[in-house]
């Protein structure tokens, strides 16, 4: 990917040409994912820097909704506060958010099965019909049924024994009824790295770049990719779901969760793009989804 380089020296200057009064702020790098670079500002803000060709359309759709959204959400949210416009120092737009204070899930897991509940009010409150001019996706909020070679694909990554019950989940997914809803907001992008918690809990909620809207399913995938063994079923029971609308899930949550290892095993081997610790976050969603199989 075209990514670009980007230091203190630079997102200083931004902040001095565009934003002056938050320059004299204590900067910090901190660990970001693969389209943004994310700076720690002072104790309660962060930039977030994109990096690659396509961060800049998943900046504007947080820098659009998120401020709206925000305020009936019931935990914490990268919420823009100041928009970084292209110039010829950097040619894409950038963003000040609230600070979100945790750490990612798939470095320290969340172990509070309360945290069913709380995961499934969050839902909730998101889950709401989504306006016309809302984004979609191609990949996110929509009929599994395209992703069969991708699945089949992503099944040498599956732990050793567990292939034919993972198609098993998968093939229930596709037989469900489709979603005849009215298409509803997304996150669309809920694993353990885009979720943060403290002492066990969730804490916060973060990376909305692929927000969008559509089937909820997407979403309610998180009961086996976040909550701890045992959970699912208390989220299910706190969440308004019908039971095609988990069929559909179980089978999203098989399939981010095999993308989970094979991402994993590319940090393994030292691959670009490679992230260690989704790796065990995968197999454990998989563990927990074959325990209720």
């Amino acid at each position: 990917m075209d990514i670009l380089e980007i230091d203190e020296s630079l997102v200083r200057s931004l902040l001095s040409e565009q934003h002056p009064d938050l320059a004299v702020l204590e900067l910090r790098l901190v660990d970001g994912g693969w389209d943004n670079q994310q700076w720690r500002l002072g104790d309660e803000l962060a930039v977030r820097m994109p990096r690659t060709p396509r961060a800049p359309d998943l900046l504007r759709t947080e820098q659009r909704w998120l401020p709206v959204l925000a305020p009936r959400l019931p935990l914490p949210i990268p919420t823009p506060v100041r928009i970084g416009e292209p110039s010829d120092r950097f040619p894409r737009p950038w963003t000040v958010a609230t600070w979100v204070e945790g750490e990612p899930a798939d470095l320290a897991p969340i172990s509070d099965h309360g945290d069913a509940e709380v995961l499934a009010g969050f839902l909730t409150a998101l889950h709401q019909e989504a306006p016309a001019d809302a984004p979609i996706s191609g990949d996110r909020g929509v009929t599994l049924r395209s992703f069969g070679e991708g699945f089949e694909r992503g099944l040498r990554y599956a732990p050793e024994g567990t292939v034919e019950d993972l198609r098993t989940i998968w093939a229930d997914a596709l037989e469900a009824p489709d979603w005849d809803g009215p298409p509803v907001w997304l996150h669309a992008d809920l694993h353990p790295a885009n979720v943060v918690t403290a002492n066990g809990s969730l804490a916060g909620v973060i990376d909305f770049g692929d927000l969008c809207s559509g089937d909820p399913a997407t979403d309610l995938m998180a009961a086996w990719l976040l909550l701890p063994e045992g959970a699912a079923a208390r989220f299910f029971a706190a969440y308004p779901s019908d039971e095609a609308t988990v069929r559909r899930a179980r089978g999203w949550a098989v399939y981010r969760a095999i993308g989970l290892i094979s991402i994993g095993v590319a940090g393994d081997r030292g691959l670009p793009g490679g992230k260690p610790t989704w790796r065990p976050a995968g197999e454990a969603a998989l563990a927990r989804l074959l325990s209720t199989h």
